[in-house]
């Protein structure tokens, strides 16, 4: 008996043993059980953010790609709206453009830049240009600046009567009227 009495001390033990390595290895092992467990979900949220970031440059790699196939008419756009109101530019292409068509630029006037109304994001360049020459070389003025690829709108025309027109031919000056008119524009040029 004492033998059985033994042999129920040291289950007793065992079990106190086995329940207190439960108590202590579930105390221990549980805090980082739940770290690793929390550690993992972080690694698959990464995952997936770097999975979801390769695909957004891969579109838009094929985007970039797309967008080559097109560098022709998107510079037409960026001239037609281009990224400053540099008014010399402006001038100059007014000036090219006038003596282009046949026309004397005589004065460009006033100018004010402002935002638009449509868009506070694009500017409007609007100035008053006085130009002389035929009717046939203003209605080829006209087309020109129609024609064009910048944003140009003709606000207001208005002409003046005929002037007399010197000719040289040889040495002989002649005087001719009614072919000569002074037109009077006021345009708006757009910008960002």
């Amino acid at each position: 008996m004492n033998r059985f009495k033994n042999a129920n001390y040291i289950l007793i033990v065992i079990i106190i043993c086995f329940v207190g390595v439960l108590i202590f290895g579930g105390n221990l092992l549980l805090p980082k059980f739940q770290q690793y467990t929390e550690l993992r979900k972080k690694v698959e949220e990464k995952r997936n953010e770097i999975k979801y970031s390769q695909e957004y440059f891969s579109k838009l790699t094929e985007v970039e790609t797309e967008l080559k196939k097109y560098e022709v008419e998107l510079a037409k756009i960026d001239s037609a709206l281009p990224n400053d109101s540099f008014l010399p530019s402006v001038f100059n292409y007014l000036q090219k453009t006038t003596a282009q068509s046949g026309l004397v630029l005589k004065d460009i006037g006033s100018f004010t830049v402002a935002p638009s109304d449509k868009d506070p994001k694009i500017k409007e360049i609007i100035l008053g240009l006085e130009v002389s020459g035929p009717y046939e070389s203003f209605k080829n003025f006209l087309s020109t600046l129609e024609k064009s690829t910048r944003l140009i709108e003709v606000e207001n025309i208005s002409f003046a009567g005929s002037e007399k027109k010197l000719t040289v031919e040889g040495e002989k000056t002649s005087e001719k009227e009614g072919d000569v008119f002074n037109f009077s524009l006021s345009i708006k040029v757009h910008s960002y």
